[in-house]
Order: C-alpha cells, then sequence, then structure tokens
C-alpha cells in the first residue's frame, strides 16, 4: 500500500467520528499550549526583573553598615560601623581606586510631607548627592536634578517621584511650590521619570532632597550615612571596584578581621535572578510537559477503540493481501495525524495565549519552546500510537474475520 493510499484511509478513519477525533485532538492541543504559554510567562517574568535590575545600573555597587558579632574577653559582643564623609572621600581617591567612577553617599529617613491640606509620608526618602541621578538612573521628567551647588549650598529643594506627585498635588502642577517636610520648607525643582514598581515596592514613592540639608534638618551630622553607592566605570570592572572598594574600606570598619559591612552588587543580583526565573521556568515547562502526557495517553485509548472497532475491517484486508506494515502504516498515520492536527491547534492557542498579560505578567514567546512543544507533542502522540497500531496489525485474518 502506498503512502498516500495510507494517509487517505487515515483521514477517513479521523473524520468518521469526527467528536471523538476532536476530543483526542483537544488533549495534545491543551498540552502544546501550556508548554508555549508557561515558558512564555517564566522568560516574561525573568525579562521584566532583568530590567528593574538593569535600570538600577549593572556597574552598580551598594555599600551597606552593618554589625559584625564576635567573640571577646566578655563573651560574644556586637560592633556596629558607621560610614562617614570620609569614607567617601577615600573611595573617590583615584589612585587607590582606579576602577571606581563614582561615590555617592546616601542617608535615609522617615518624613511626612505636607502641602496644604494634604500630608503623605513616602516609602523612601533620600538625602544623596548629584552623582545619585546617574547611579541609580532616577532621571526627570519634568524640572530639574540637585545640583552640586545646591547641594553645597545647603539648599532647600527636593526632587519628587510620581507617587507623592499625586498624593500631594493631584493635578497641580507641582513644580515652584513648597511643601513641608516633618516642618522644615522645601521647594519643588523637580518630577522624577516613573519607573513602576520592582516587585518589592514602589519605586516612584520617593522623595530626594540634598544631602547636606537632609543632615541639617532632619537626620542630623552625627547619625552617619545609610549606605554608599558605587559607580564602577564599567560593568566588566565591578568585580575590580568592589574589591578596590572593600580594601579601602575594611581597615576602619572591621571587627576580629571581619568587616562591619555589607557589599551587593547588581551584576550578582542580575546573575541569582537569572538562575532563579530559569528553574522557574523549568519547573513551569515540567508542569506543562504532563498534559502532552494525558494528551498521548488520550491518542492510545482512542487507537485502541479504534482497532477494537474495526477488527472484522482489518481482517478482511489482511485477507486480501494486506502485510502487517500495511496495516501499522495506516494506524500510524491515524496517530500522527491527529497528534500533528492537534500539535498545529495547540501552537495556534498557545501564541494568542501568549498574547494577553497573566498574573501581572506580560509574556515572552520563546522560539524553541513552539518548535519543542509542537515535535514532542506529534512524538508522544506518535509513541502512545505504535501499541494499538502493533496490535491492529498483529492481528491473525482468521480470528478477526470471526470476530463480531
Amino acid at each position: 500500500m502506498s503512502a498516500s493510499e495510507a494517509f487517505r484511509m487515515a483521514v477517513q478513519g479521523v473524520l468518521a467520528n469526527k467528536l471523538r477525533s476532536l476530543l483526542t485532538m483537544l488533549g495534545i492541543t491543551i498540552g502544546v499550549a501550556a508548554v508555549i504559554i508557561l515558558v512564555a510567562v517564566g522568560h516574561g517574568s525573568q525579562v521584566a526583573v532583568q530590567k528593574q535590575i538593569e535600570g538600577l545600573g549593572t556597574n552598580v555597587i551598594t555599600i551597606m553598615p552593618g554589625f559584625n558579632f564576635g567573640r571577646g574577653s566578655g563573651g560574644t559582643q556586637a560592633s556596629f560601623t558607621q560610614f562617614t564623609s570620609k569614607d567617601v572621600k577615600a573611595l573617590q581617591d583615584k589612585n587607590a581606586a582606579p576602577d571606581i567612577k563614582s561615590v555617592t553617599p546616601v542617608v535615609n529617613a522617615s518624613v511626612t510631607a505636607a502641602f496644604g491640606a494634604a500630608t503623605y509620608s513616602p516609602s523612601q526618602f533620600v538625602g544623596t548627592t548629584p552623582s545619585y541621578e546617574e547611579a541609580r538612573k532616577e532621571f526627570v521628567e519634568a524640572g530639574t536634578f540637585i545640583t552640586a551647588q545646591e547641594e553645597a549650598q545647603h539648599a532647600r529643594v527636593v526632587v519628587l517621584g510620581q507617587t507623592v506627585v499625586q498624593n500631594l498635588f493631584g493635578n497641580q502642577n507641582p513644580l515652584g511650590q513648597t511643601i513641608k517636610l516633618n516642618g522644615s520648607g522645601f521647594t519643588v525643582i523637580g518630577v522624577l521619570v516613573p519607573k513602576g514598581s520592582n516587585g518589592i515596592q514602589d519605586q516612584d514613592d520617593i522623595i530626594i532632597a540634598p544631602l547636606t540639608t537632609t543632615q541639617d534638618l532632619i537626620t542630623g551630622v552625627t547619625s552617619g550615612l545609610s549606605q554608599l553607592i558605587v559607580e564602577a566605570k564599567s560593568s566588566q570592572a565591578v568585580n575590580a571596584a568592589e574589591q578596590e572598594a572593600t580594601s579601602i574600606l575594611t581597615p576602619g570598619h572591621s571587627s576580629n578581621g571581619q568587616a562591619n559591612f555589607r557589599v551587593l552588587s547588581q551584576a550578582s543580583l542580575l546573575t541569582a535572578s537569572a538562575s532563579t526565573n530559569h528553574v522557574f521556568t523549568v519547573l513551569l515547562a515540567a508542569v506543562a510537559a504532563i498534559s502532552l502526557l494525558v494528551g498521548g495517553i488520550g491518542v492510545m485509548n482512542i487507537m485502541l477503540v479504534t482497532v477494537t472497532e474495526r477488527t472484522r475491517e482489518i481482517g478482511i484486508r489482511k485477507a486480501l493481501g494486506a502485510r502487517r506494515a500495511d496495516v501499522l502504516g495506516q494506524f500510524l498515520t491515524e496517530a500522527a495525524l491527529l497528534s500533528v492536527c492537534g500539535g498545529v491547534l495547540g501552537v495556534a492557542a498557545g501564541l494568542v495565549g501568549s498574547r494577553f498579560t497573566i498574573v501581572g505578567v506580560q509574556p515572552a514567546v520563546e522560539p524553541y519552546s513552539v518548535l519543542l512543544a509542537l515535535g514532542v507533542g506529534v512524538a508522544v502522540g506518535l509513541f502512545f500510537g505504535i501499541y494499538p497500531a502493533n496490535r491492529a496489525a498483529a492481528l491473525r485474518p482468521i480470528e478477526a474475520l470471526r470476530y463480531e
């Protein structure tokens, strides 16, 4: 029997029971679509997180003061370090730290902002220097960022995030207006470009003021710096800049040889995030693959029913001279037809489904997932179709003709 004849008979077999064939294909369709969509969700999540981290700069190192617990003559002792302007100047020494581009001191505080009858407490209040704009990618949408002159003159100026603007001003233009922070007046000179949420906090819920003014009116000079933001000259120089910063700070901020501060680089966050999201995507794909397995079992189940129903037909064909290979080819072609049609419909459903936002994530389709899902879907259908086809081919003509 020719291949075209086997295909024609397989099509006839599929069309003979349209509803049953459709339900069989549905299992493969759901499995293929699930693989494509879930892999796209995992990849979309990874892309979103990477963009958020890259938005903070992949060549940025954040150094935070902390506790160090050690044993002394009096038992367990804890020491806490504070960063000062001397540390900033030490890190800015190009001879000691040639790979460091800029050093940005940061002071964090809790404030209550007021404008007219409106009051609001932002989740972030930052006292810093002009280099913060580039280091943290906090660019202004309207107005200007803090200048070196304003920082040097202890100017009472602030830059606001979009969330703060909405809560204090509503639809009013905030530029040039005066707000009170813990009772002290500050002039709004800029509004930041909206950045949205990073999954943990609202990045637009922020107020930025000059470091000198913040220390004068809100935190005091003796409280120390909350963190140091070190910007390396390039993403390739991050490790070198981190080592330089650590070697400069350790002598003055250590206890029993242990550093009293923590160093966190955006590059390491990016690597950790990519690794976590890869595991997440693989798990999603594994869950979706179960649907393909179930779909393949459905193909085998229907093909077994088909073989049973057509036992007498198989006996007549074999009595007329059909070979074992002819019968095997016919039923394998039928299983392949169901799998391919189901797989193609699954690809279409997966691509359409990936255009919608799912649990807050915009899926990003991976081309390999489309080919892999379709290939595995067809392979699963063929694999589970082998047993019914082989069973049909093994029927003896006499027994098949006697079957009622």
